[in-house]
C-alpha cells in the first residue's frame, strides 16, 4: 500500500471516529485505536501515541465552547486534573514495559465497559446539599438551563478523587480520554448533574491525555505519518459531529455506536488472547 493512499484512508476512518466520538461522548480513540491496529496492523503503542494527540486536540476544540456557555466547572476540573495526571503518568510508564497483546485486552474489557456506561440511567438531579470538603474546596457551582441557572452542591470529593486517579492511569495505558470513567466518578459518585460531569471531563481530558503523551513521545511512540492525518481527521469528525448533534436522536445513535463498539472490543481481545498483536 502506497504512503498517499494510507494517509487518506487513515483521515476518512479517523474523520468516522471523530464524528462517532463527539455524538456519543466516548472519544476519537476508542475508534482510532481498533482502526489502526485492526485493520492497518500498527504497533499498539503507536496507535495509542496518535490516539493520545488526537485526544488533546479535540478536547480543547471542545472544552472552549463548553467553558463559554458556562457549563463546565472550571475548578473542579483543575482540582481532579491533579488525580488523573498522576494516573496518566503511571498508567503511560506501566504501558512501555506491557505486553501488546496485554494492552489489547485490557483496551477491549474498558471498551465493554464504556459502551455500557454510555446506556446506563444519568443524573440529572442537583444536589441541594453536599460535603464540607467540598464547600472548603469551593466546588460547588451552577450551570445555566433553559436561561435560568440552576445551583448543584457536591459529595464525597475523596471518592471521586480516587476514582479519577484509576481514569488517569487507564487513559495513560490505553491511549483513550477514558471519559466514561471520569463521568462515573462525578456524576455516580460525586453527584454532579450529567451536563455538567460531561463538559468537565471534556475539559479534563486534553491534559490527562498531554501528561501520557510526553511518557510515549520520550520512548519514541510518536509517528508523525500516523498522528498527523488521525489529528486532522478527528478534528474534522468532531467539528462535524458538534454540528449534527442537535438534529439527531443520541439515544438511538449510542445504542447503534455501543454495539459496534461492543464487536470491535471482542475482536480486540481475541487478538490480544491469540498473540495477535
Amino acid at each position: 500500500m502506497s504512503i498517499l493512499i494510507f494517509t487518506l484512508i487513515l483521515l476518512a476512518g479517523a474523520y468516522l471516529a471523530g464524528l462517532l466520538g463527539s455524538l456519543t461522548g466516548l472519544g476519537g480513540g476508542v475508534v482510532v485505536i481498533p482502526l489502526l491496529t485492526l485493520v492497518f496492523h500498527v504497533d499498539i503503542r503507536y496507535a495509542i501515541g496518535a490516539a493520545l494527540l488526537a485526544s488533546i486536540a479535540t478536547s480543547s476544540g471542545a472544552a472552549s465552547a463548553y467553558v463559554k456557555e458556562g457549563i463546565t466547572n472550571i475548578r473542579l476540573g483543575m482540582f481532579l486534573e491533579i488525580a488523573t495526571t498522576i494516573g496518566a503518568v503511571i498508567g503511560a510508564l506501566i504501558a512501555v514495559y506491557t505486553p501488546t497483546n496485554t494492552i489489547a485486552i485490557l483496551f477491549g474489557l474498558i471498551l465493554i465497559f464504556s459502551a455500557a456506561m454510555t446506556l446506563r440511567k444519568k443524573n440529572t438531579e442537583a444536589l441541594t446539599e453536599g460535603s464540607r470538603l467540598a464547600a472548603l474546596l469551593k466546588l460547588n457551582n451552577n450551570y445555566p438551563v433553559n436561561g435560568a441557572l440552576v445551583e448543584y452542591k457536591l459529595t464525597n470529593v475523596i471518592g471521586g478523587f480516587s476514582m479519577m486517579t484509576v481514569a488517569g492511569v487507564v487513559s495513560g495505558l490505553l491511549g483513550i480520554g477514558s471519559g466514561a470513567l471520569k463521568v462515573l466518578a462525578m456524576d455516580t459518585t460525586m453527584k454532579i448533574p450529567f451536563k455538567v460531569s460531561t463538559t468537565t471531563s471534556n475539559f479534563m481530558i486534553g491534559v490527562t491525555a498531554a501528561a501520557s503523551a510526553v511518557v510515549y513521545l520520550q520512548r519514541g511512540y510518536m509517528d508523525p505519518g500516523i498522528a498527523f492525518p488521525v489529528i486532522l481527521g478527528v478534528l474534522a469528525g468532531a467539528f462535524t459531529g458538534s454540528k449534527l448533534l442537535t438534529r439527531i436522536n443520541p439515544k438511538v445513535l449510542r445504542i447503534i455506536f455501543c454495539v459496534a463498539i461492543t464487536f470491535v472490543a471482542i475482536e480486540m481481545i481475541y487478538n490480544g488472547y491469540h498473540h495477535k498483536f
